[in-house]
């Protein structure tokens, strides 16, 4: 009894949540749509399958599927090959049978591999873009706007920004920061009492108020239809049914389209556990989506959506990022906005297309600042170099670029920087200077790899003559044969030609080193009497400096 009070608690804050991305998702289904040369009412339909079937089969409580714009490229070449959407909606459901395939293959493993630091600056990157996107829209520039409609990861367009400054509209701009202040206000300690009313749905509703408002008393500051949600309007029953496109089969008859299909299914899977990670990252309970079940349901997803004559659907950022922000709690947000964009798009277009962009674009702008706030930045530099490069490489690169390049780009700078750590980190040291030569005492990490063999190589030549060198093993678990066979070269050719007395210590049996250089434990050297030695000790690049100036 105390769940079901507990699930009717929450229906309330989801049903709000999933209006607000329903209101978001509707103009983004439909610019993907024109984007990609589709039929319009394809990306109603990919949104529909989004949000009811994948939002029902999901595992994830906040992530939101529909149009992929990540796929608008891949989508707009194929439907242009193949000349015949009817045919390229067999390659959606190959894409769909694919994914199911994945998914039992368990293949969801692959986000678990993105470092955090990248995953931050994916989504601070895609906070960027969608503030850029949205402000042609927030301004009131409609000229070409498919152009900017491609969503937050299809690359800057730095020409989108200086042509809508020259198209304002004063009454856009009006709506937009209208809704932008409402939202910030909702954030305030006066306007608690208030929550229970989502802010996205105030500033939709205040924005079409406005915008009525206007045409009866300031018509220069109107909005015309080309500002506005334009939702195809069907005139009855039968005119809606005729929007439907339904898959030539003799499309799997071409190579072609299995191709087609193969790259939209690694693509769309790739975006999705990007998406889905991110997600989770956002979500307050810190909930985990499991990825496997994830990629059997956006298969499933797309199945249906290739038979019923929509577009490629994967978990979309912009649209969770959304229903996070919105306060959803459950994937019935999700199910919810599916259920109204099919029932709104059959019944009230006429309304819904009243709404103005810009309080769209308001709603988008506030979110994606939430993605990347000043403190996420601050939050990255106090985790050191390490951290802040790929964090903030990875945002450059997706605003820049698009999300796959730019999350591929921040893990290659990722990697490099662990494998210079990894190849830094190879030993500590501590090391006794005297008048008669020194005594170096070389403790080999918990793992020598081949990465280290140019810093021990190099180390090694740098050796001083007439040294006492022990090289110790005791606490290494692992050590590359390429590091074994440069240190036997050396205790059994240079160390006796430069007079370097070398000492083993806790190398195993299975690493064959020189037995005359074996020792059971650190050696008595001989030490001048009555000197006091000098004393250092630290890493790699320390040692390294000091045996560079002593040479």
């Amino acid at each position: 009894m105390k769940n079901q009070a507990y699930s009717f608690s929450l229906f309330k804050n989801d049903f709000l949540s999933g209006s607000i991305v329903f209101l978001i998702a509707l103009p983004l289904c439909l610019g993907i749509a024109q984007a990609c040369h589709a039929p319009l009412f394809s990306g109603v339909v990919a949104g529909v399958i989004g949000g009811i079937v994948i939002g029902s089969l999901s595992g994830s409580h906040l992530s939101v599927s529909g149009p992929a714009a990540g796929l608008t490229a891949i989508v707009l070449a194929a439907i242009s090959d193949l000349n015949a959407f009817d045919i390229f909606l067999c390659a959606v459901i190959i894409a769909g049978a694919a994914q199911l395939l994945f998914g039992f293959l368990k293949a969801g493993g692959f986000a678990n591999y993105i470092p955090s630091n990248v995953i931050e600056g994916m989504l601070g990157g895609i906070g960027l873009t969608i503030i850029i996107k949205q402000l042609p829209d927030a301004v009131g520039y409609a000229k070409n706007m498919q152009a900017v409609m491609e969503d937050a990861d299809d690359g800057f367009l730095w020409n989108s920004i200086t042509t809508a400054a020259t198209h304002m509209q004063p009454g856009a701009i009006f709506i937009a920061v209208t809704g932008m202040v409402l939202l910030i206000l909702w954030q305030t300690k006066p306007f608690k009492k208030l929550a229970m009313v989502p802010a996205g749905l105030v500033v939709v509703v205040v924005g079409t108020l406005l915008n009525e408002l206007f045409k009866s008393l300031y018509p220069n500051l109107a909005l015309d239809s080309s500002h506005l949600v334009k939702l195809p309007i069907a005139n009855s029953v039968p005119d809606f049914f005729k929007q439907f496109t339904f898959p030539n089969l003799e499309g799997f008859k071409s190579a072609k389209v299995w191709e087609i299909g193969l790259v939209i299914a690694i693509v769309g899977s790739i975006e999705t556990l990007l998406c889905l990670e991110a997600t989770d990252k956002l979500d307050p309970l810190k909930r985990i989506s499991p990825t496997d079940r994830e990629l059997k349901a956006q298969g499933v997803g797309n199945i249906v959506s290739g038979l019923l004559g929509g577009l490629p659907v994967t978990s979309v950022i912009v649209r969770s990022s959304a229903n996070v922000n919105a306060g959803a709690k459950s994937k019935a947000s999700t199910i919810i906005h599916g259920v109204l964009l099919l029932v709104c798009a059959a019944a009230i277009p006429l309304v819904l297309n009243l709404i103005p962009k810009a309080a769209l674009a308001a709603i988008l702008i506030f979110t994606g600042y939430k993605l990347c706030k000043p403190s996420v930045f601050k939050h990255m530099w106090q985790g050191g170099r390490s951290q802040f490069i790929p964090f903030l490489a990875t945002l450059v690169c997706v605003v820049y670029l698009d999300l796959l390049k730019g999350v591929g780009i921040g893990l290659l700078i990722s990697i490099f920087s662990i494998l210079r750590h990894n190849a830094r980190v190879t030993y500590f040291y501590h090391r006794l200077t005297y008048s008669g030569g020194d005594i170096i005492k070389i403790a080999l990490a918990q793992e020598v790899s081949f990465l280290n063999k140019a810093n021990i190589k190099e180390t090694l030549n740098k050796l001083p003559e007439n040294s006492q060198v022990v090289i110790d093993a005791t606490d290494t678990e692992y050590i590359d044969f390429d590091v074994l066979d440069l240190i036997r070269d050396f205790c059994n050719v240079t160390a006796a030609e430069r007079k370097i007395k070398m000492s083993l210590v806790g190398f195993k049996e299975i690493y064959k080193v020189p037995a005359n250089a074996i020792a059971e434990n650190t050696p008595e050297f001989s030490i001048p009497k009555n000197e006091v030695p000098k004393e250092s000790s630290g890493d790699y690049k320390a040692l390294m400096d000091q045996l560079q100036n002593k040479n």
